[in-house]
Parts: C-alpha cells; structure tokens; sequence
C-alpha cells in the first residue's frame, strides 16, 4: 500500500452515523469521480459502513486514533471529522498536509482543540459561511470556500429500495454503551419493547410537520419544544411526528417538552427508508440555529420536494429560501413563539388549499447542494492540499 496508490485518507471513528459519516461518503465519492481513489478508517463496531456505497475506497479498521493514524501512508493527505487531539495532530502532520473538514460552530469547542486547529492542521475547511465566519472569530484562518454538501438522492434511493415497504414504530433510544444506565436499559429493550405496539405509520389529515435527524443534543428540540409546543397545540390541524433517535436523556427531555401535543406528537425512532419518510410529511421542522453547522436534513428535504420551517438565523438561511423552499419565525427566545404560531397558521392554511412550494422548482438554488457542485468543490480542495508543502516539524497554517 504505497502512498501513491490514493489522494487522501479520511478518519472516522464515530460510531453511530449522522451528518459528518454522508460528509464522508460524498467526499469519498467525489474523489472517486474525479479519478482518486480514497482510504477510510472507521471503526469496527460501526458496520452501517458495510450498507453504503464507497466507490474507489479502501476501508480499515482503528478502534482507537493511535491506531488509525498507524494505518495511513506516508506523504497521503489527511481528512478528519474531529479535532485530534495535539499530540496526535503533531503526529499527523509530519509529512503530510492534515486537513479538518469543520462540522461544528467553532465557538463549541475549547482549549486544546483550537490550539490543535491553530498550530497543526494546514487548512480548515468549514462546511458553511456561518461555521467559517466562527473560525474567523476565534482568530483562525479558514478554507475560503465552504463545502456546503449535497443532496445524496442516491444514497437515499438505495436504502430505499434496500427497505422497501411500510414505516413502522422502531426504537427512539440510541444508547451509550460508555454508560452504565444506557448499558442496562439497551439491553433489557428487546425485553420491555414487546409489549409496545409497532403501528405502521399512516400521514394525518392537516399539517403534518417532521423531524428528520438525530435528537442530538446540538438540535436543541427540547427548548425549542419548551417554547413552541403549545403553540402547536394551539393550532387546530398540525402534528408533529418525529422520525429518528437519541439517547436517553435527549428523549426524555423532549418527551416532557412535547406535553402539550399527548396524541398529537408521535415517536417512530430511527427509519433507514428516509426517502419515504419525506414523502410522509408536508414540511421539515429543524431545530435551534446556533449549534447548528449546515442542516444535512434541510438539503436532502428540499431535493424530495419537502419545504422547511426554520428560525431565521444561520445557518438555515443559507440553505433556504423564504416563501420558495421554506419558511421562517423569529427565534422563540426573543419572541415566547409569537411569530412561530403565526407562521405555523400560515402552513396550515397553505396545506389545506394545497399551496404549499414544491423546493424543486427553486432550480438554481438546488444546484449549490448537487453532487456536481459539490464534486467540483471537492476538486478546487484537492488542488489546494497538493500545493501545500507541510513545514519539516509539521507545524499548520491553521491561524495567527
């Protein structure tokens, strides 16, 4: 395995998939189009890799980064999805360009991570204006250009054929295995699950809003829902149904958030068929903005037709456009959810006549978040490690 043989190596050892495991895979699918070839690292417990189309990758396995980073050849660019830690980064970029594609506002993380992105890696490339401008401010020099991301209908057409046939109720617990509490009930679930009933999943007369997304802690839904559940109870004719997981805690807390809707808010846990589950909405409700790096879920929405309902704030505003592809309300925080239960009548309104956009005739707009786009991104990236000449001590351009 000589480093000759791929044009960069990507790190990724999380083991549930979300928004930095598609980033990966586009990226992986890019280099391919473009005539590369990729090595990716990942974890040996994460076998949704085994699901996903990787197209001229090498894939290996590291339990841990010590590990990871002994697998990868010499002189081969690096791509990671998280801060390394700065020993591990000092290691890394002996030799070789050490790049960070930037999935989190920068102002979530501290101390060692901004002296590793500051002294060791030599680009920081955010995935949006708004991550960059934080990067900015933490006096770091970004990427200039963001990688945004895409619509990977693709991907969503495959595991759509792969589960083909009715939604039905699955598990809303992601559990962590590092806790003693998620161990225990993660492992008595198959024993209390059987006695709850597995509907399947059947679209209710009105406004149908989703979530579509991991019940992450960084999508805030909890105080979102602190804020704006009664004004969906307020509002004859809308639902809320919920399609994904979360550990917990995030459940909990949302669970308790969402009394005001009883019946009118269902759970349904984590769908592998995300096409269809599009298809069994009017519009995608995101959650709180500032947390939040692009919104992998608002682009594939408004590639499947579906418009979005979102604060007006970045980076949401990046990604939709109002009265076209979505809709926005002014924070709840600053508001108590006034102009959300107005905008909220509106969709209801809007679902009853059969008015709502259709995102897809935004053309122009849609095309920034295509597989083409992001491909030549992708392109303009490659061109700029191979002119990088990491210094002999290995030490980055991350900043100032």
């Amino acid at each position: 395995m000589g480093s000759g043989a791929f044009s960069l190596a990507q790190i990724n050892l999380h083991p549930q998939f979300g928004g930095g495991e598609v980033f990966t895979r586009s990226l992986a699918e890019a280099v391919a189009a473009l005539g590369g070839r990729t090595l990716l690292v990942t974890h040996p417990a994460a076998s949704y890799w085994d699901a996903l189309r990787l197209p001229a990758t090498e894939r290996l396995h590291a339990a841990r980064l010590e590990q990871a980073l002994a697998l990868l050849p010499p002189g081969v660019p690096l791509v990671t999805h998280a801060p390394l830690p700065l020993p591990l980064a000092a290691r890394a970029a002996a030799g070789r360009a050490l790049i960070a594609i930037v999935h989190m506002p920068f102002g979530l993380y501290h101390g060692e991570a901004l002296e590793s992105y500051r002294s060791r890696y030599h680009l920081l490339v955010p995935v949006s204006e708004y991550v960059r401008a934080t990067l900015a401010a933490a006096g770091l020099a970004p990427y200039a250009e963001p990688l945004l991301g895409c619509a990977d209908l693709e991907r969503l057409s495959a595991t759509a054929a792969a589960h083909a046939g009715a939604i039905r109720r699955r598990s809303e617990y992601e559990w962590d295995r590092k806790k003693v509490r998620d161990r225990l009930l993660g492992a008595s679930e198959p024993l209390w699950s059987r006695a709850r009933a597995k509907p399947v999943y059947r679209k209710r007369e009105g406004l149908t809003l989703g979530i579509v997304s991991r019940l992450a802690p960084i999508k805030q839904f909890p105080k979102l829902f602190s804020l704006i559940a009664a004004r969906i109870a307020a509002t004859p004719g809308a639902h809320l149904e919920i399609f994904g997981a979360g550990g917990y805690a995030s459940v909990r807390d949302l669970r308790r958030a969402l009394a005001p809707l009883a019946g009118r808010a269902r759970f349904w846990g984590h769908q592998p068929d995300v096409a269809a589950v599009y298809r069994g909405i009017d519009v995608l409700l995101t959650g709180l903005p500032e947390r939040e790096a692009l919104g992998l879920n608002v682009i594939e929405a408004q590639a499947c037709g579906v418009p979005v309902l979102a604060v007006a704030a970045p980076p949401f505003t990046e990604t939709v456009l109002e009265g076209r592809t979505g809709f926005f309300y002014r924070d709840p925080r600053a508001d108590g959810g006034d102009d959300f239960e107005r905008v909220l009548a509106r969709l209801v309104a809007g679902a009853a006549a059969g008015a709502l956009p259709d995102p897809r005739a935004a053309r122009e707009h849609l095309e920034r978040f295509s597989r083409s786009a992001f491909q030549a991104r992708v392109a303009r990236l490659l061109g700029a490690a191979a002119g990088l000449a990491p210094p002999r001590d290995g030490r980055g351009a991350g900043g100032a």
